[in-house]
């Protein structure tokens, strides 16, 4: 099978960009050559690669050779440039950026990672996915992503995995809210009336903390808040009760946000997993993101004392 790289490299461009033509402008060719370049890759493979909708999707045969694609060009890219045609002053360097696709989480993207970014002073073009840690690595599988924060730590085929540090949440509230809807503390009672506040439809942190209160079927008041950095300002408004990181909660002055069950603390493991490839581009970027952890997330044997840890993932 021969795969030639342009090609594989305009398959890349057409899932990134959404389109035929939007992939054309990029590679500075035309729609037509762009079509072409992609009969060719779908003779030489036999099947439909990409799904010609808007915008356009892989499908799953596409996943497959994506993930290639991607894989090709970066260490592609890292050839040229161990090669010497990275120029001593970065904004003279005639050298594309790099795309590196990676999936986080929206607490740690709104906490710890975009220093992580920052440090990476390479070419690298990130593109950032966000997701749920507890499925973010569908998104390796599929091709889609290089990288992604994840709380599993089982390796997708063809990754390798580092731990990163565990994220500490607490369930939080206004003072107000307390007095008015948990007076007598976490009850039972009280947990099933209290307005809760919810990340989205995929976050069952706040249910985990709820059925280790009690083993039973919970139905309190839903609020839907999508947004990490808003997530908090709602506690803090009265909205509901939630799970909130620490890294947040310090954001806040003392006595704003006040632990609804102060002896507990939820617990959730992260991961940086990749894809294995021996690329400088993609360990720089990981590298980054370690240390940046290590500066911000706790490390084993750095729990505090007196606090009920829970096991669970979550969040």
């Amino acid at each position: 099978m021969d795969l030639h790289f342009e090609q594989l490299r305009t398959f890349a461009a057409v899932v990134d960009h959404g389109s035929f033509e939007a992939a054309a402008r990029r590679l500075h060719v035309t729609p037509s050559a762009v079509s072409q370049r992609m009969k060719a890759l779908e003779s030489t493979v036999g099947r439909v690669l990409v799904e010609r909708a808007k915008p356009a999707r892989p499908t799953p045969s596409g996943r497959v050779v994506l993930r290639l694609a991607r894989q090709v060009t970066l260490l592609a890219t890292d050839a040229f440039r161990e090669l010497g045609q990275d120029s001593a002053d970065p904004a003279a360097d005639p050298v594309e950026f790099s795309r590196i696709p990676i999936v986080v989480n929206g607490d740690s993207l709104n906490t710890w990672v975009l220093p992580a970014l920052a440090a990476a002073r390479e070419r690298i073009c990130v593109d950032v996915y966000r997701e749920d840690q507890d499925h973010s690595v569908e998104l390796l599988r599929q091709g889609t992503a290089m990288a992604a924060v994840t709380s599993d730590s089982r390796p997708v085929q063809g990754c390798a995995v580092r731990p990163l540090g565990r994220m500490r949440y607490r369930p939080m509230a206004s003072p107000e809210f307390l007095r008015t809807w948990l007076p007598e503390g976490p009850t039972v009672e009280g947990l099933s009336r209290a307005p809760m506040l919810v990340f989205d439809r995929r976050d069952d942190l706040q249910e985990r903390y709820l059925r280790r209160r009690a083993r039973r079927a919970w139905d309190p008041p839903r609020h839907y808040v999508p947004s990490s950095g808003d997530f908090p300002e709602a506690i803090r408004l009265g909205i509901g009760w939630g799970m909130v990181p620490e890294q947040q909660r310090v954001r806040y002055p003392a006595g704003t946000l006040v632990p609804i069950d102060p002896e507990v603390v939820v617990e959730v493991p992260l991961y940086w997993q990749q894809w294995r490839l021996d690329s400088r581009l993609l360990g720089v970027l990981a590298d980054c993101v370690a240390a940046a952890a290590a500066g911000s997330l706790d490390q084993p044997g750095s729990e505090g004392p007196g606090q009920r840890k829970s096991g669970e993932t979550g969040g």
